[in-house]
C-alpha cells in the first residue's frame, strides 16, 4: 500500500463508484441486445467502464458482428431507456459521508467522469446536496478539450487536477511523444487520489502517476483482466474507506 501522508487532493469518478449507474448500463444494454439472443457478460462490461460513451459502444459491439444493430441505432435505444431511469439513480454507500466531510474540511475534489455532459446533469440533478460540494469542478468525457482521450489514459485526471484544482501536474502526454516532467511536476502528481470503480480508470490513475483506490462491483473480482493489480487499495465499497489512512482528516467520532 502506498505512503499515505502525502495525499492532498482527491479525484472522484462518478459511475459505479459514487451513484449506481452501473445496473441501469447493464440492465438497459441486455434488454438490448436480448432482442438479438446476446447478452453482455462481465467480461466484456469490464471494458466499457470508464469509457467514454462512443468507445464504450464500440467495445461492446465488437463482441457481436454477427448481428445487425447498427452503431447509431444502439446509443439511440440505450439512450431513450437511460434517460428514463438517470432521475432515479441513488448514491452508493458511503459516498455522502465522504464527499460532505473532505468538502467541511477543505480538502481539493473533483469528479473525472468519461459520462457525457448531458448524462451527467441528468444523473446528478437529484443529487444536489453530495454534488454541489464540488463546486463545478466536474471534466466529463465530451468536455470540449484538445487532445483529451479517454480512459485508460491519464488524460481526464490530469486535466481534472489541473484545471479544476489549479495543481501543477505538468502537460499531457500525446499517443506518440515523451513529456518531461519536473520533480515539483512529479511530486504533484503523487500528491493526487483517485478514487475508481472501474477497470481502465484504475490504469488511467496509475499512468497519470496518482495512487489508486479501487471499489469495484463484486462481479468485476471474477474477471480475468490485468491492472487491477496495480491499485493502491481495494475496498468493497466507500463505507470502508478511512480517510486518516490517506493523510487526510478523519471523520468526527
Amino acid at each position: 500500500m502506498a505512503e499515505f501522508h502525502r495525499y492532498q487532493y482527491v479525484l472522484f469518478d462518478m459511475d459505479g463508484l459514487m451513484i449506481d449507474s452501473e445496473k441501469i448500463y447493464t440492465d438497459v444494454t441486455n434488454e438490448i441486445l436480448a432482442k438479438y439472443g446476446k447478452e453482455m457478460t462481465w467480461d466484456i462490461k469490464a471494458g466499457c467502464m470508464g469509457k467514454p460513451e462512443k468507445e464504450a459502444a464500440q467495445h461492446l459491439l465488437s463482441f457481436f458482428p454477427d448481428i445487425s444493430l447498427r452503431f447509431e441505432d444502439y446509443l439511440s435505444q440505450r439512450n431513450t431507456l437511460q434517460d428514463l431511469a438517470w432521475p432515479t439513480v441513488p448514491l452508493l454507500p458511503g459516498v455522502r459521508k465522504l464527499v460532505l466531510h473532505l468538502r467541511k474540511h477543505n480538502i481539493p475534489i473533483a469528479v473525472a467522469t468519461g459520462s457525457r455532459r448531458r448524462n451527467y446533469e441528468m444523473k446528478t440533478g437529484h443529487l444536489g446536496e453530495v454534488f454541489a460540494c464540488f463546486e463545478g469542478k466536474v471534466i466529463c468525457g465530451d468536455d470540449p478539450r484538445p487532445g483529451m482521450r479517454g480512459k485508460p489514459n491519464p488524460d481526464i485526471f490530469l486535466i481534472a487536477a489541473k484545471e479544476t484544482l489549479g495543481r501543477d501536474v505538468g502537460p499531457l502526454q500525446g499517443e506518440n511523444e515523451e513529456v518531461t516532467l519536473t520533480e515539483a511536476q512529479k511530486i504533484e502528481r503523487s500528491k493526487g487520489l483517485v478514487l475508481e470503480d472501474g477497470l481502465p480508470g484504475i490504469q488511467a490513475g496509475k499512468r497519470a502517476g496518482m495512487s489508486v483506490v479501487w471499489v469495484p462491483d463484486v462481479n468485476l473480482l471474477n474477471v480475468d483482466y490485468s491492472g487491477h493489480e496495480k491499485a493502491d487499495q481495494i475496498l468493497k465499497s466507500l463505507e470502508e474507506f478511512m480517510p486518516e489512512e490517506w493523510g487526510l482528516p478523519p471523520y468526527d467520532s
